[in-house]
């Protein structure tokens, strides 16, 4: 495996894949220990690649006796994907954001690898043309619009 980051990912979601409850504790230090890392670079990890848009939570407590709790979040079921991602999207939605929730969504094989690219390629900068707070709201609209579509049950 590449670089130092993703080693980490994925001893972090093996552990997920392990751990019955849906949720896994660990401890920063120790896992900085293990990676031979500082602390900031298992934060970093955290804070890029365990968000909430790609379905995780992530509770800290710093200190001696502190711990990191990650929470794999289940993507909802009975059409409420609809409303979730709705709220997630809002009325505008950065292109990092956006990213995070394609990569949620393929990751729970809701989008296939060539279907999230093509999303990506539309939502981008280029073909927005980056327009700032314009450019992020079309985005949030364009994003609903897809959300919408792939719960369509006719779809399905």
């Amino acid at each position: 495996m590449g670089n130092l980051a993703d080693r980490i990912e994925q001893y972090i979601k093996e552990a997920m894949a392990r751990a019955e409850e849906g949720y896994v504790v660990l401890q920063r230090g120790i896992l900085a220990e293990a990676f031979s890392c500082a602390p900031s670079q298992i934060n970093y990890v955290l804070d890029t690649r365990f968000t909430v848009e790609r379905g995780y939570l992530v509770e800290s407590r710093r200190g001696g006796g502190g711990y990191l709790r990650i929470v794999r979040l289940e993507v909802a079921a009975d059409g409420l994907l609809h409303e979730v991602m709705g709220q997630l999207i809002g009325d505008s939605v950065s292109l990092e954001r956006a990213n995070g929730l394609l990569a949620r969504l393929y990751d729970e094989e809701i989008l296939t690898a060539r279907e999230a690219a093509i999303i990506k390629s539309i939502l981008s900068r280029e073909a927005l043309g980056g327009r700032g707070p314009e450019e992020n709201a079309l985005r949030a609209r364009l994003m609903k619009r897809i959300i919408t579509t792939l719960c369509r049950e006719d779809l399905q």
